[in-house]
């Protein structure tokens, strides 16, 4: 693997028409709220999708989803014992083989870390990944609409419930999410994460809702719009990741705006810092 030369901070824009980005299962599946109104999406659902459109781009996994695991392994704890060196570095209580077999291995562990504490393991080891990836919040307050559905048919024969028994789906009619995150050197270094795997983080961002329609996230409903990638000039990065999140605002130019259009983009500068602003998929 190569290496990873200079701190990296991103921010995505998603656009989302008429779908749940991220239902809530404490609050019926309703698109996930702050207590303020806004729309959230949270890291690990980013991160989810992230890790799907990796192992598209044909990478080693290592949290796959069960519907699509490509190895046979039905668990984490499965698909860690296949790896022979982690196997002969745990049976040797060495956890830096451990994880540094680990790292090079699955570029998800590399790049978001990973806690590998199973029942079989006589060690606990802890992975810090550089990439940190921030929950995703709406512009604007969203408006969730929410219907109620039915089915035509009992699951069961002996079903007693009527073949109409209701049911709720709810979706954002239109909501603008913002997504901030940054890549750290110092843990790159740790784990091995290089420049080339920052441009397949790049790539999976810019392609992030390709491949995971749903009859919550039609096709079309979950686009990504634009990905600002900041590439600081020093290892430690010339700014605070804060600082450079605080130069991208959006705002909305009409009071109720339903396209991507009807949102301002203004992106300030820093000196010395450049930004790369790529169209999204």
């Amino acid at each position: 693997m190569g290496e990873f030369t200079n701190k990296i901070d991103f921010a995505v824009l998603v656009m989302v028409k008429n779908a749940n980005p991220n239902g809530d299962p404490l609050n019926g599946n309703r698109p996930r709220e702050t207590y303020d109104g806004y729309g959230e999406i949270s890291d690990v659902c980013i991160k989810r999708k992230v890790r799907n459109r990796l192992q598209d781009m044909g990478e080693n996994i290592f949290v796959q989803s069960d519907e699509r695991s490509n190895d046979g392994f039905r668990s984490l704890s499965e698909r860690a014992k296949s790896n022979v060196i982690m196997q002969k570095a745990l049976k040797d209580k060495d956890s830096d083989t451990y994880a540094r077999a680990a790292c090079e291995t699955w570029i998800d562990v590399r790049s978001f870390g990973q806690v590998f504490a199973f029942k079989d393991n006589n060690v606990s080891v802890g992975v810090r990944g550089p990439v940190s990836v921030h929950s995703g919040f709406s512009v604007l307050p969203v408006s969730i609409d929410s219907m109620q559905i039915t089915k035509s048919v009992n699951s069961e024969t002996k079903d007693k419930k009527s073949s109409d028994t209701m049911g709720m789906k709810h979706k954002i009619c239109s909501a603008l999410y913002v997504i901030k995150g940054s890549i750290n050197h110092q843990l790159a270094e740790k784990t091995g994460f290089s420049d080339e795997d920052a441009e397949k983080i790049k790539e999976a961002f810019r392609t992030l809702f390709l491949n995971d329609s749903s009859s919550a996230r039609p096709d079309g409903s979950m686009e990504v719009r634009k990905v600002y990638w900041w590439k600081h000039n020093c290892p430690m990065g010339q700014y605070s990741s804060a600082k450079v999140h605080r130069l991208l605002h959006v705002t909305a130019k009409v009071d109720d705006p339903k396209e991507f259009e009807d949102y301002e983009i203004r992106l300030d500068s820093l000196p010395g810092l450049e930004v790369q602003e790529i169209e999204g998929m």
